[in-house]
């Protein structure tokens, strides 16, 4: 394994290597891009060339810090571990004095959103103050190779009043230790975190890109290696253990919710799919709402422009056009704006069906929806 096994942002991959070439690295670093991009992968890819023995400006995959930095390729274990450590049932206290730190190797660390529980973890899973704290007092210790790394996943999901916390190691930097953020948006974390970084911002790959890493790690057919590419839309790190039959039923049943939304038929059916999909435990409800992004955005291109565009959901390419000719821009820039307060809401608890219900019914032409009366 090397630089060169990463697929998908060439100039990221240059600019790193160059930091390390040039013994040039800077303390804080940004990377920011959908989930499974594969931030995490070049992050943990960057901590081992930073520590390797034999080479500056890569990692040869051999030497025992390169082995060992490897296993965070996988943190399923190092997280069960960890939240075994703590037991069933932790309480706050105990979630504080026993942070969730995963680490494989003595200078590399990595954080993620804690789940609290091995079972029934929490919903919503956060960075903790006492995970904060830990990498506060650890990034001022001296590493026993070359670099300290501090790899911080999730960094959007920390409270902005505990953020403080990292500007106090981002003002006064250690000198041997860097602090890589990742994020979906740079504009998730406070601008003051922000400004102290050197961001990156990763793209999605190419479809056959993806469908060359799927065919190297997984044992899809050619035609679910093409499926899960572009349901994945240019990230891997989804599409890998990706279930292709019920993302495939999740796309659909969104399309019904937004056809029916357009003329209010079937009403109690309507209720009854956006139930479903909100109180689903299976696929999250900030995942739910990617996909309706995901189809709005197919009836945006298929809406506004002659010109045939690549779908992100071509198997419902004959729906899709049959729906695009009963709505116009319009009507699509409001269902992106009802979806936006929605997703905006969901972080204060509301009632997620009802949520649905409501922005279902909003999206009904007034023409329609005036002669037909609203039972649940």
């Amino acid at each position: 394994m090397s630089f060169a096994d990463f697929l998908g942002n060439p100039r990221i991959v240059t600019a790193l290597r160059g930091m390390l070439s040039s013994e040039r690295v800077p303390h804080a670093m940004l990377f920011s891009g959908p989930r499974g991009v594969g931030k995490f992968t070049l992050a943990r890819m960057f901590a081992q060339a930073a520590n390797c023995e034999r080479m500056r400006d890569d990692f040869c995959g051999e030497c025992e810090p390169c082995r060992k930095i490897a296993q965070l390729a996988d943190l399923r274990p190092l997280i069960e571990a960890g939240l075994a450590q703590r037991g069933e049932r932790p309480d706050s206290a105990t979630v504080e004095r026993i942070p969730l730190l995963l680490e494989t190797h003595p200078d590399v660390w990595a954080i993620v959103p804690d789940p609290v529980r091995p079972k029934d973890p929490v919903a919503r899973p956060v960075l903790h103050v006492g995970q904060l704290r830990a990498v506060q007092r650890a990034a001022y210790f001296k590493p026993r190779g070359r670099r300290r790394m501090f790899l911080i996943d999730g960094a959007e999901t920390m409270r902005w009043d505990l953020a403080n916390i990292f500007l106090k190691i981002l003002e006064e930097p250690p000198e041997s230790a860097t602090l890589i953020l990742l994020a979906p948006s740079p504009f998730q974390l406070l601008p003051t975190i922000r400004s102290r970084c050197l961001q990156f911002s990763f793209t999605p790959l190419a479809t056959p890109e993806v469908e060359q890493i799927l065919k190297a790690r997984t044992e899809m057919t050619a035609e679910e290696r093409l499926l899960a590419a572009q349901y994945a839309e240019g990230c891997p790190g989804a599409a890998i253990g990706m279930n292709i039959e019920a993302l495939a039923k999740l796309h659909r049943d969104a399309l019904t919710i937004l056809e029916r939304s357009v003329e209010l038929r079937g009403v109690a059916d309507l209720f009854a799919a956006t139930a479903a999909l909100a109180k689903s435990q299976e696929v999250a409800f900030e995942n739910v709402l990617e996909v309706f992004y995901s189809l709005l955005t197919d009836l945006l291109g298929l809406s506004s422009s002659s010109s045939k565009k690549a779908l992100r959901n071509p198997a419902l390419g004959r729906e899709l056009e049959a729906l695009s000719k009963k709505v116009d821009v319009a009507w699509i820039g409001k269902a992106v704006e009802g979806f936006d307060v929605l997703h905006a809401r969901t972080r204060r608890n509301i009632n997620r069906s009802l949520g649905l219900d409501a922005l279902a019914i909003s999206l009904a032409r007034p023409s329609m929806g005036a002669k037909q009366s609203i039972n649940r």
